[in-house]
C-alpha cells in the first residue's frame, strides 16, 4: 500500500496531537505546565509512538529535542494560520526524511 505525503502529514500531526493530550494528562496536577516539555514530548513520540516507522528512521533524541523548540518558537513568533500540529509535522517529516544531520 502506497500512503501519500498527505496521508503521512495527518498521520504524524495525529501522533503530535496525542502526545499533547497524553503530556497534559501526566502533567494535570500543574495544568499541563513543563518547562521541559521538549524532552518529554520526545521521549513519547520516539519510543511510545509509531513517529520512526513513519519517518523511516528513529531520530535522535536530542536532534528531535531541539526541532521541536525551534518549531515552537517559529509557530509562536510566525504566529502561523495552520494547526501546531500540521506546521510542526510537516517540518519533522522534511527534516528527518532528509537522512541525518
Amino acid at each position: 500500500m502506497v500512503v501519500s505525503v498527505a496521508e503521512d502529514l495527518e498521520r504524524v500531526a495525529a501522533l503530535l496531537h496525542e502526545a499533547a493530550e497524553t503530556h497534559h494528562i501526566v502533567y494535570r496536577i500543574v495544568d499541563g505546565n513543563d518547562p521541559d516539555w521538549a524532552s518529554w514530548y520526545a521521549q513519547w513520540l520516539i519510543t511510545l509512538s509509531e513517529l520512526p516507522q513513519l519517518l523511516g528512521r528513529k531520530p535522535v533524541r536530542s536532534e528531535l529535542i531541539s526541532m521541536l523548540v525551534t518549531l515552537d518558537r517559529e509557530f509562536n513568533d510566525k504566529k502561523v494560520a495552520e494547526p501546531w500540529e500540521r506546521f510542526y509535522a510537516g517540518r519533522l517529516i522534511e527534516k528527518f526524511r532528509a537522512g541525518p544531520a
